[in-house]
């Protein structure tokens, strides 16, 4: 096999749970134009169809679901439609997930005072709603796949090491690092080595969900906090949406069939920097 044929997605079913969000969208975007055919799930219809115009208008092939991750007959209203279209589905890409500010400590809001309701909403977000569930819907089809498949999870840096005033978010990305190593492991003892699970791990990105805490809203300049990031970060800046496209090409293909079970960072060295 040529190595530009182990990375070639040429045939395969992508769907991208949460792509009609910057870092999911990008993911998208990158697994077409490694030629597989793409469904997008989101939780708003109008953005799942806009995403997938963006990857036909590229010359891609996609299509546009409503996805409500809290609804688990609309995650089976997309795997089915993209068995229906498709007729298969090779690849899953979990990009539903995010904090919010009610969950978040600061100088107004202690963590005694942290609402249990917006808490239990982060965590059920990241990892019941965004990742087990659809694990369980798209799995189970998945795991009877000829060829195998790849399940790809999305974790953070906050996983390894948990990031101050965030800590729901950062226990729910730690379930889904853990997670996807158990599951990794129960498909391949209990059903096929073929289906493997990985995640990757993305370090500080500017999304909707964390501008707040890294740059300032009324001047657009770093806070505080945002800066600590960047002299954090070896490389120097914040990642983009297409920082994560090569690792999940990679982790999709066949260049990574004998890789399950792990976790990528893609961080900028952060989590390599002690500081010193």
């Amino acid at each position: 096999m040529q190595v530009a044929d182990m990375f070639s997605l040429k045939g395969k079913v992508a769907v991208v749970a949460g792509g009609g969000g910057i870092l999911g969208g990008a993911i998208g975007e990158g697994l077409a134009a490694a030629g597989a055919n793409v469904v997008i799930g989101d939780l708003l219809p109008e953005m799942a169809e806009k995403a997938a115009k963006r990857i036909t208008d590229a010359g891609g092939t996609a299509l546009g679901v409503k996805m409500d991750a809290f609804d688990r007959s609309t995650i089976e209203g997309c795997r089915d439609a993209a068995y229906d279209t498709y007729g298969s589905v090779d690849i899953l890409i979990n990009a539903v997930g995010g904090n919010m500010k009610a969950a978040t400590t600061s100088a107004e809001q202690s963590f005694f005072q942290l609402p249990p309701e917006a808490l239990s909403k982060v965590f059920n977000l990241n990892i019941l709603a965004g990742t087990i569930v659809p694990c369980q819907v798209f799995g189970e089809r998945m795991k009877d796949n000829p060829e195998g498949g790849s399940i790809i999870n999305i974790s953070s840096m906050s996983a390894l090491s948990p990031l101050t005033r965030i800590p729901g978010y950062s226990a729910a990305k730690a379930a889904v690092s853990n997670f996807t190593q158990w599951l990794a492991v129960h498909f391949a003892q209990e059903y096929t080595a073929k289906l493997r699970v990985n995640a990757i791990a993305p370090g500080f990105f500017l999304t909707e969900q964390n501008r707040f805490l890294m740059t300032d809203e009324k001047t657009g300049d770093l806070t505080p906090r945002g800066k600590k990031v960047i002299d954090h970060t070896p490389m120097g800046q914040f990642g983009t949406p297409e920082d994560l496209i090569g690792v999940t090409v990679w982790l999709a293909s066949e260049a990574s069939r004998f890789v399950t079970g792990i976790v990528v960072p893609i961080d900028g060295g952060f989590s390599a920097y002690s500081g010193v």
